[in-house]
């Protein structure tokens, strides 16, 4: 499991030189902005953030890993003048909860609104805690690049503060909520990328906001569970959105969403087909072209990535170890 773990928390050897800040902000809509995770060649990413504007402060939806993030998150909020008000992670995944405890010590008035599928995953023998004492060992090994040294401290320092990924508000089912006195139409999922994922639909904006739901330019696997990911989307496709941020990504239109949409089906029949893995690999770069590009280069690395999914899920009987739906 320890191999499965890097890979979520995308855990690299390769050299690297330091990360840089990540993009300045975008108005994706008024009173709606995007901070775009960096992602930096041995390094994990950092997941995209929102920031919403609300009468009672700013709604922060996922707060990435590194503190060179969450100081972009930081920094937008003392531009405006305005306090974090609201927190709310899409899932548990660490690339997108980690700045948790920093915007906290800087707002602590700020509530975390997640499911309580985190509890599970920090749990006893849950999928971030089963090979803590393995990765702890690891950072003084000698053979360990140092720049995966400071990955697996970014680690292991979230996990010493995992109260902070806990919810204050847990977040039970789908319906309207307001979040810092802001309307929003706050879905849950049961079982997709983890066993309960949060995404939502602004109808002032016309904006979806989808978490790893969507990540471009390979979905992970590690905690899914395909069939219900799949149905999450179609339920993403009934509303009526005009703009969908992915958890990694650029904002997608309707159509660069429905063609992620349809080539995650197509994707999942592969895998579970007989079809070699490169053929899945192929039919991914080819289904998903709007967003992906003519770069051979590029399309040959996102053919490869994907590839590794076809054996992974075929060795989890066609979803991830970790999915618990029946």
């Amino acid at each position: 499991m320890l191999t499965s773990l890097l890979v979520a928390l995308g855990l690299l050897q390769a050299p690297a030189p330091p990360a840089p800040a990540p993009e300045p902000p975008v108005e994706v809509a008024p009173g709606l902005h995007l901070i775009r995770g960096a992602v930096v060649p041995g390094r994990g990413p950092d997941g995209n953030t929102i920031l919403l504007e609300a009468p009672e402060g700013l709604v922060v939806v996922d707060t990435g890993r590194h503190q060179y993030h969450s100081d972009a998150i930081l920094a937008v909020a003392a531009a405006r003048k305005r306090p974090i008000a609201a927190i709310v992670n899409t899932h548990w995944h660490l690339d997108h909860a980690s700045g948790n405890g920093r915007l906290k010590a800087a707002f602590p008035g700020a509530r975390v609104y997640t499911t309580r599928a985190v509890e599970r995953a920090i749990g006893p023998g849950g999928f971030l805690t089963r090979d803590l004492d393995r990765l702890r060992a690891r950072i003084d090994a000698p053979d360990t690049p140092a720049l995966m040294k400071d990955e697996m401290r970014i680690f292991v320092a979230t996990m010493d503060q995992r109260e902070t990924l806990r919810p204050d508000v847990p977040v039970e089912r789908s319906g309207p909520v307001r979040l810092a006195g802001r309307p929003l139409d706050l879905r849950v999922t049961d079982g997709a990328v983890t066993d309960a994922d949060v995404w939502f639909y602004d109808a002032a904006t016309k904006v979806a906001v989808l978490g790893d739901l969507v990540t471009v330019p390979v979905p992970y696997f590690e905690t899914a569970c395909p069939d219900r990911w799949t149905a999450a989307l179609d339920e993403v496709w009934a509303t009526p959105f005009e703009t969908a941020i992915p958890g990694h990504g650029r904002p997608l239109t309707r159509t660069q969403f429905d063609a992620y949409r349809t080539s995650l089906k197509a994707f999942v029949a592969c895998a579970r087909s007989e079809r070699p893995a490169p053929a899945c690999g192929s039919e991914w770069t080819a289904n998903l072209a709007v967003l992906i590009g003519d770069d051979a280069e590029r399309r040959k690395n996102v053919a490869a990535g994907i590839e590794y999914y076809v054996k992974y899920l075929r060795d989890g009987g066609g979803k991830s170890p970790d999915c618990r739906a029946r």
